[in-house]
């Protein structure tokens, strides 16, 4: 194995991350402590031109070899514009030592590394503009290494490199969830991120075996690659092994260390270096790993924004009552979760929001006691305890060992500490506010009466995916659009989806088969908790975008809203779904094909819904005891035709996936441009276009890679009118 000693300072980023007009963050993990000053500057005719503002935070020590830090420059004013490119630049401040940026990039290993688009070779990036119509961002979710098909992130590059010079780039990239895959890994993905979690944490953390009263500690290294089944559903609680899947959690990552080192093999590729294992024999593998460098530099010139789904941690994460007390009710299932959520605390929610981790702060308390556990090679109980309050862990019952939950109105939820982080966010321009909503720890439990509703008991039955209190809260951060922005909500999980899909969740509800099968995991479930939802969108705004993921296809939908009540204007909703980045399933690429088309074409829907109590019917004709508050219908956007991206494109980096189909037409560029759904890996770009004072037209423009001809790069487009005045 290559030692530290050959690897550069800078094992993973930078990143961008949040950029206001009066900060900007960037995160970056380092094999050493380091102090790091971030620096600022306008640039002109692409050359470095005057410095802006500069920031400097010293790095958190969350391993022998690991030191992370989100470090911001900050102003008390508005110093940034959005019609000018800036760009940054790093320093790195050890015990001994000042490094420049390209000297703490580079080592023996590695003499080069490009992560500019410009001679000056600094990362740039530029705000959201003033106008909805100059507006562009990406989005996408669900990147599994091993996944089918070739990855789609890297697009991005080019998307950034052809467009590097003009303030017209994409301003912002937002990851919905399932950035990485903490219980479906590949066998040699788990041996390698087990031997670097080690590494880096320069101890081996004892992992919790058995039941409270006959525990037994074993080091991860103990479980070894495809033989973690039963340990992770038996020991651990998981279900996404249960039903016959055991080949899903055979790799399941159990600890810190390989949280941790998940986020470096899927982010950077200077740790593979350090590895030193042959993965060409693995195809998917290999080509995730030959583009990681167009990957890395894209993300560390775009504004990057996450969230987690469930993948994050385990599948199934907080699906149900039944999972949370299979998992959170056994030591191991309890430890596992709290490291994946400690590792998404530090590697993707502190660039979401800097400000909860500054000096007082929740975030400030957790990264303080994520550097006192890790200095006591998981012996210090205080430190782990404060690390479970501030990420929200559910306390035990002392007696039973089981989460507390408390009553929020008619459901149940998941206690938490006063002091815990808040997951969801929001990010205002002059022209949109994005909120981020956190739709996997306030999910509200049915008590036993609303259980009863879906004809099975309250362990199983599907949750509210936001609990009222919830609800009311995160939606509430919308209030604060003006008419200049336009409101755009990021969900994990779709609003709506396939109408196939929907007849088999109730189908397996029925069955009880709800685990592994993402049976509650969309909010069209739960018929009553969608009602209120759209309710409350639709009492404040007449014109919505919603950003979703998870379900490994793209689409793009339009729901009309009509309120029954006099002086009340008709109100839109679309919904943009990009999914997945690289984890394309059969049955999606057949979803993708006009099979799709001529078998199970997607019909207009129509609901009536009322207000108190909340809820909706699908039922347009039938004829009603009490007069409906509201309809709504669902349209689905058909995509227009496959076309290529570019055409002088440089495919040099792309590694060639070998087809295997026995099919000739199946590769067909005819057969390939269905109608409604994208469903091989893909990434996505929204734009808008304002062609009238009352219209807008989003655009929602899907990458992917054709079937017809190898490694060529082409692009469908949804075009979803809003009505409504924006100029």
């Amino acid at each position: 194995m290559v030692p530290f000693s050959e690897l550069p300072l800078v094992l993973a980023g930078p990143i961008l991350r949040r950029t206001e007009p009066e900060s900007v963050t960037v995160w970056v993990a380092l094999q050493q402590a380091c102090t790091v000053k971030l620096r600022i500057y306008r640039t002109s005719n692409e050359a470095i031109d005057s410095f802006v503002i500069e920031g400097t935070r010293s790095t958190i020590a969350i391993g022998e070899f690991l030191h992370v830090v989100a470090v911001t420059a900050r102003s008390t004013e508005a110093v940034l514009n959005n019609d000018q490119i800036y760009a940054y630049d790093l320093e790195f401040t050890t015990s001994e030592q000042t490094y420049d940026f390209e000297t703490a990039l580079t080592s023996q290993g590695f003499p080069t590394v490009a992560l500019s688009y410009f001679e000056h070779q600094k990362p740039t990036f530029v705000l959201p503009p003033d106008r909805i119509k100059d507006l562009k961002f990406v989005h996408g979710s669900c990147r599994k290494p091993h996944g089918h098909g070739i990855d789609a992130l890297p697009i991005l590059d080019h998307l950034l490199e052809t467009t590097a010079s003009l303030r017209d780039r994409p301003q912002q990239l937002f990851l919905t969830g399932d950035q990485i895959y903490g219980d479906d890994v590949a066998d040699i993905f788990l041996s390698v991120a087990t031997w670097l979690g080690d590494a880096v944490l320069g101890w081996q953390e004892l992992l919790p075996i058995g039941q409270r009263d006959n525990i037994d500690y074993q080091v991860p290294s103990a479980f070894r690659p495809g033989q973690r089944a039963d340990i992770a559903t038996q020991h651990a609680g998981f279900t996404a092994g249960l039903k016959h899947k055991r080949s899903k959690v055979t790799n399941h990552l159990f600890s810190l260390g390989e949280y941790y080192a998940t986020y470096l093999l899927v982010w950077s590729p200077v740790c593979w270096t350090m590895a030193n294992v042959r993965i060409d024999q693995h195809q998917a593998l290999h080509q995730f790993i030959h583009t990681l460098w167009k990957v890395r530099r894209a993300m560390a010139n775009i504004a990057t924004y996450m969230i987690f789904d469930d993948h994050e941690v385990s599948d199934d994460w907080n699906l149900n009552r039944a999972w949370c007390f299979r998992v959170f009710g056994r030591p191991l299932g309890r430890r596992v979760v709290q490291n994946a959520m400690l590792a998404y605390s530090l590697f993707q929610a502190w660039g979401n929001t800097p400000e909860q981790f500054e000096t007082g702060q929740s975030g400030e308390k957790l990264l303080t006691a994520a550097q006192g556990w890790s200095n006591s090679k998981g012996t210090n109980r205080i430190a782990y305890e404060a690390i479970a309050n501030y990420i929200g862990m559910p306390p035990e019952d002392s007696e039973t060992g089981l989460p507390n939950l408390v009553r929020d109105e008619d459901v149940m939820i998941l206690d938490r500490h006063p002091e815990s982080l808040q997951w969801h966010y929001t990010i205002p321009s002059s022209c949109h506010r994005m909120v981020v909503l956190d739709t996997r720890t306030w999910r509200g439990y049915p008590i036993e009466e609303r259980a009863e509703q879906f004809g099975v008991s309250r362990a199983v039955a599907p949750p509210m995916l936001l609990c009222p209190t919830a609800l009311k809260h995160q939606l509430s951060l919308l209030q604060a659009c003006t008419p200049e922005q336009l409101p755009i909500l990021v969900t994990p999980t779709n609003l709506f989806g396939l109408k196939i899909i929907d007849q088999i969740h109730h189908w397996q509800l029925k069955q009880k088969k709800v685990f592994s099968t993402d049976v509650g995991d969309a909010w069209n479930i739960d018929t009553s908790a969608l009602a209120r939802f759209l309710m409350m969108l639709f009492e404040e705004h007449t014109s919505i975008v919603v950003l979703s993921g998870d379900i490994h296809y793209s689409s793009s939908i339009r729901l009309s809203y009509q309120s029954l009540s006099p002086f009340k204007p008709p109100a839109a909703l679309v919904q943009l779904t990009s999914s997945a980045i690289k984890n394309e399933e059969l049955v999606t690429r057949i979803l993708h094909t006009r099979l799709k088309d001529w078998v199970l074409p997607e019909r207009t829907r129509r609901w009536s819904g009322w207000n108190s109590p909340a809820r909706m019917i699908e039922q347009p004709r039938h004829r009603f005891v009490k007069p409906p508050d509201w309809q709504c219908t669902l349209e689905w956007v058909r995509r227009r035709a496959v076309r290529r991206y570019s055409e002088n494109l440089d495919r040099s980096w792309i590694v060639r996936e070998h087809h295997r189909s026995w099919l000739k037409f199946w590769r067909w560029k005819w057969f390939q441009d269905g109608k409604e759904i994208i469903g091989v890996n893909n990434i996505a770009l929204v734009s808008f276009e304002s062609s009238t004072k009352d219209a807008l037209t989003v655009f929602h423009s899907l990458f992917w890679f054709s079937r017809w001809k190898p490694l060529q790069i082409v692009q469908n487009r949804y075009d979803c009118n809003i009505d409504r005045d924006f100029r």
